[in-house]
């Protein structure tokens, strides 16, 4: 199997991408790309690289019959820097492999993340776990956020007491809030990062790790781009349909009822209509 090196990566290897107000994204390093999935895939029958139309197919199949094993071959490394809060939503995705910086080590910078005011919102009436679609009137939002600025200010003037007060640096971190920022590397392979991209690129994912997630796809189409739009056009513009749907499908093309019925009828529907699995 041939080195692969991709001119496209290549050229932003260690570049800083801006993520929120002091966030970045870097793509350190990279194995492989289109080729590597390729290669990967036509070893089991003993033929090399075709055409970029033919690799284009084969990858396309291979994504939509979820033939995963030659995704795993590409391998990405990033250097990100974020709020704890979105780290912590971060390492859920347990296939990756993280260095994290360390507060037992290391005095924290003074690095406090603040939304803009057009990202505060109240919580959302039927969505448990996120806020609502219309931020906060300006005036609001503006003393949101001059509460967040103080308590910040508040928990960092302690924190560095305790240190000048010769307190061990992994206690007098403990009481530092989730919106410091933290810094690590994160290295994964292909077929989990596109998992990674399904889930955070939705519209229901916390604002703050969406945007990550959209930086890391536009670094994805660079280091492999026909796998990447075979993800985009598959998985995260796609809609997956249960038995029950599919059944439902049939008869209302053979001029039937729709035989759904209560949440999983809007559910359907919902599909349908704006093409996002619910």
């Amino acid at each position: 199997m041939a080195h692969c090196v991709v001119p496209e990566a290549e050229a932003i290897l260690d570049k800083e991408y801006a993520v929120l107000d002091k966030g970045f994204v870097r793509l350190i390093d990279y194995l492989g790309g289109d080729e590597r999935i390729v290669q990967a895939a036509r070893v089991s029958y003993g033929k090399g690289t075709k055409t970029v139309s033919q690799d284009g197919a084969l990858i396309d199949y291979l994504l939509r019959h979820q033939h995963t094993s030659p995704f795993e071959q590409v391998v990405m490394t990033f250097h990100v820097k974020m709020p704890i809060f979105v780290a912590r939503q971060w390492v859920r995705h347990r296939m990756g492999r993280m260095n994290e910086v360390s507060g037992r080590y290391s005095i924290m910078k003074d690095e406090f993340y603040i939304p803009t005011e057009d990202a505060i919102a109240p919580q959302s009436t039927d969505n448990k776990q996120g806020r609502a679609s219309e931020p906060f009137p300006k005036d609001k939002a503006e003393k949101i956020c001059t509460q967040f600025e103080a308590g910040q200010t508040n928990a960092y003037n302690n924190y560095m007491h305790l240190v000048d007060d010769g307190v061990a640096r992994e206690l007098a971190r403990i009481n530092l809030p989730l919106s410091l920022y933290t810094e690590f590397y994160w290295e994964m392979d292909l077929h989990n990062l596109f998992h990674f991209l399904k889930l955070r690129l939705d519209s229901h994912a916390q604002y703050e790790i969406r945007v990550y997630a959209e930086v890391i796809l536009e670094i994805c189409k660079l280091v492999a781009p026909l796998a990447t739009a075979s993800f985009i056009n598959h998985m995260n513009n796609g809609v997956t349909f249960s038995g029950e749907e599919i059944d439902a499908i049939r008869k209302i093309i053979n001029g039937e009822q729709n035989p759904l019925e209560g949440k999983k009828r809007a559910r359907f529907e919902e599909k349908i209509k704006t093409g996002v699995q619910l």
